[in-house]
């Protein structure tokens, strides 16, 4: 049975600073990191004007920033002289990152949407990366080596509650004009259950970008599409069992270009979630290969919370999905009989451990049995 190797300690050092200095990014989102700043005298005062080249070439474009004389906008100005050098710096880290430390790197694609949704204000937002792309970034959040298979995927998905949607009163610009920056061929997919919104966009080498929120209402509207104010006219496709996985994300960095900063789930929850929704896959013609993916997934993140020693994470999240009821019980169990035997006593052993160090009883969670008693050894 592979386990999921370490990554060695300089790389876990490089990946933490990386993460604390691409979430210091408020400002290149307003001015583009392609453009400079410049002061300019205008009727004896200096402005500090900002400029950009123009797309088809020849000339600048130039925004008003601001006074020179305003305190708080020649900081910023100052502040970003030196985050303009950072996002060097982000760029040899990501490379070392990548190319030396072997974690994994996302195709131009989509790291390119990841990154414009990014800078657009999605996370901002509070907005989740959910799927295969968020399963990418777990490789440098856990310092482990996980397994490579299960990275490969043609889009992207990204959750949001629709009660922070509505709450929130902002908006990202329209969605298809932030894809359309990516891949001009990206469309609209009309939903099949409501053909005014959508829900999916697509290019024309199929990429697929996807908006879901959680579904807890009854089942006759399980396949209706969710208005989003927050998300640039695009509607989101409801989904059972999501509000698991998205409550209490993590910050992390996709590594792609300087480092995108994501907010993706907790690598417990993610796990748990895999498990659940791979025995539930239905009316699907890729069926099989998706849910061994998802166990796949949900495998090589549990093995490498073990090695971690991060069994009560991965027992909380455990318990949280078991007590919501017996249809969240039958698909885990479900999932878990799948694994060979060696892999499923491991599992269990790990989550019964994690089950005991938060004071419950294993037993409890259909686990009696799976950890030695340690009394015997003290």
């Amino acid at each position: 049975m592979a386990k999921a190797a370490g990554v060695d300690i300089t790389f876990q050092t490089l990946y933490s600073e990386l993460v604390q200095r691409s979430l210091d990014d408020s400002f290149t989102s307003e001015f583009s990191s392609d453009g400079r700043f410049v002061a300019v005298e205008v009727k004896g005062r200096k402005y500090w004007y900002f400029d950009t080249p123009k797309p088809e070439g020849g000339g600048q474009d130039r925004r008003y920033v601001g006074p020179q004389e305003d305190p708080d906008i020649t900081r910023r100005v100052e502040e970003f002289k030196d985050l303009k050098a950072d996002i060097k710096g982000r760029r040899r880290l990501v490379s070392t990152l990548t190319r030396e430390a072997y974690l994994p790197k996302p195709p131009i694609t989509t790291g390119r949407v990841v990154e414009e949704l990014a800078h657009a204000g999605f996370f901002r937002l509070r907005g989740v990366l959910v799927g295969t792309v968020a399963y990418q970034c777990y490789s440098a959040v856990l310092a482990r080596r996980l397994d490579a298979a299960a990275m490969q995927t043609g889009d992207a998905d990204f959750a949001q509650f629709r009660e922070i949607s509505v709450a929130i009163g902002d908006s990202l610009p329209p969605i298809l004009g932030i894809l359309k920056k990516v891949d001009p061929t990206f469309r609209e997919v009309p939903s099949s259950a409501d053909g005014r919104v959508s829900t999916q966009f697509v290019s024309r080498d199929q990429f697929k970008v996807e908006f879901l929120t959680p579904n807890r209402g009854p089942d006759d509207v399980a396949d209706k599409p969710v208005q989003m104010p927050a998300l640039g006219g695009a509607a989101a496709y409801p989904l059972r069992f999501l509000d698991f996985l998205i409550r209490y994300p993590i910050r992390a960095v996709l590594l792609h270009g300087a480092g995108v900063p994501v907010t993706i789930p907790s690598p417990e929850r993610y796990a748990v979630h895999k498990l659940i929704v791979a025995s539930r896959r239905r009316d699907d013609r890729d069926v099989m290969a998706k849910s061994a993916k998802d166990r796949i997934q949900a495998r090589s993140i549990f093995q490498a919370l073990i090695m971690n020693y991060q069994q009560a994470d991965m027992a909380a999240a455990f318990m949280e999905a078991w007590d919501r009821g017996d249809a969240w019980k039958d698909a885990i169990s479900k999932s878990l009989a799948t694994y060979d035997e060696s892999l499923q006593s491991m599992l269990r052993q790990g989550l019964a451990k994690g089950i005991t160090e938060l004071g419950d009883d294993p037993a409890s969670y259909g686990l009696a049995g799976d950890v030695p008693d340690v009394r015997k050894n003290m």
